[in-house]
């Protein structure tokens, strides 16, 4: 699945020359947004500057589209995670963070980091919703069905992910702002770290106050490649160039997904379908794809040597067949149907022979003796096509029930009513007759 990564643009209260632009509407929304188009998530196909409606890979169903938060748009809170159901989590959020918010909580998003623990500790993030739901409509009207919303830059956990610091321009750090071109030679710093991210400009004393000197150990530093030498010059010490596409691609690997509670996909199921097969269609999950594909090979394989096998030995007796009648009946030179034909020539040299077979009326009538009830007379008897009938009075239900549990393992079959009573030879193959019809004396 292809992975298209937007940088959504920087909150307008975050810069003075668009404060006031309507925060809760579409319009506040910029023209361009810059993009990654990657096949894998790791590979950069393409990448850019594009109208959301122009924007590569929008019109594949197979592209998943993550929306990425500027590094500034973001509070960060660290409570202990409420027990409370899914659909009662956010009203027990608002009641552990209400001291904390600046703005009413109606008007505050809330989102909880993946796989959060009751109990336990976890981190919440907070945005602007009005102006987080513009965005997301602008990007729905435009044909764009955001699947995962993500932080630019998250709280540092630890080993796992170290305390980082990342130096941009002013334009890099607020997309979609306007720029000058001193904004080159300023400095916007993001450092994250175990007690959360905070991001401000590098000009004067407050931020190196703010930043703990020096840096903890395992610190990364990085920098975008336009801010990498004021970086440097600032720090003091090299940085490591991290440019916006690899920090784009960096910040879609995230496994936090900021659409939660009022901001959820609304079409639940199709959103599941569409991150089910995101992940799927993942490089995780690539052994598993190789896996599925090896086994419908060796299905495939597997299945055309057994049909070749059952074919082959359906052919070896259909050959013996053909061998029986010519071995055994060497006057038939043409055999179409062996069995049927193998039948016939049998059925001529009994009937030459003189013997009665299984259809004649001796051996019907002998048959019917065998298992007739005592003191039973006949009164009737008529025989047609291998078909023995026979009729007396008193010929119940329980004796002709008798009669064809006695007679059907030798395979004959009894049917009666109304003091009547058919019997003939089971067809070959039915349920309880053999194979081979038991030669008669």
């Amino acid at each position: 699945m292809s992975l298209l990564v937007l940088q959504l643009p920087s909150h307008p209260r975050l810069h003075p020359s668009r404060a006031d632009q309507p925060v809760g509407s579409a319009a506040a929304s910029v023209a361009e947004l810059s993009y990654v188009l990657s096949s894998d998530g790791h590979r950069v196909e393409d990448s850019g500057r594009a109208a959301p409606a122009l924007l590569p890979g929008r019109n594949r169903g197979t592209t998943s589209v993550v929306a990425v938060l500027s590094d500034g748009a973001l509070g960060w809170q660290r409570i202990t995670c409420p027990k409370a159901a899914p659909a009662r989590m956010r009203a027990a959020l608002v009641g552990v963070l209400e001291e904390n918010l600046l703005d009413d909580a109606d008007t505050v998003h809330l989102a909880l980091q993946p796989d959060p623990r009751p109990g336990e500790a976890a981190w919440v993030a907070t945005t602007d919703r009005a102006w987080l739901a513009a965005q997301l409509q602008a990007l729905e009207q435009a044909g764009l069905v955001v699947d995962r919303v993500v932080p630019g830059a998250v709280p540092a956990d630890g080993v796992d992910s170290p305390s980082s610091l990342h130096a941009q321009t002013p334009a890099e750090a607020q997309p979609g702002s306007p720029s000058s071109a001193s904004d080159k030679h300023q400095l916007h710093l993001t450092w994250s770290h175990a007690e959360g991210v905070t991001h401000w400009p590098a000009e004067g004393t407050l931020a190196r106050r703010l930043l703990p000197l020096p840096l903890p150990a395992g610190t990364r530093l990085s920098a975008t490649p336009a801010a990498a030498a004021a970086a440097q010059a600032w720090l003091g010490q090299s940085v490591q160039i991290e440019n916006s596409t690899e920090r784009l691609l960096a910040a879609a690997a995230s496994t936090w997904n900021l659409r939660q509670f009022e901001l959820a996909p609304r079409h639940r199921g199709a959103a599941t379908l569409r991150e089910a097969q995101r992940q799927f269609l993942s490089p995780t999950w690539r052994p598993v794809r190789w896996g599925l594909v090896g086994l419908l090979l060796v299905q495939l394989v597997g299945l055309n040597a057994w049909a070749w096998m059952q074919k082959s030995q359906l052919q070896s007796r259909r050959e013996a067949m053909t061998a029986l009648l010519r071995n055994t009946h060497p006057q038939v030179r043409a055999i179409l149907d062996a069995p049927v034909q193998m039948q016939r020539e049998t059925e001529t040299l009994r009937a030459s022979a003189g013997r009665a077979g299984d259809s004649d009326l001796e051996v019907l009538l002998q048959t019917a003796a065998s298992a007739w009830p005592e003191n039973l007379a006949v009164q009737t008897l008529r025989f047609e096509a291998g078909q023995l009938t026979l009729s007396a009075n008193g010929l119940g239900p329980d004796q002709i029930g008798r009669l064809r549990d006695s007679l059907r393992p030798g395979g004959w079959l009894v049917e009666g009513a109304d003091n009547r009573l058919t019997l003939r030879r089971l067809p070959a193959g039915a349920a309880g007759s053999p194979s081979v019809a038991p030669r008669q004396p």
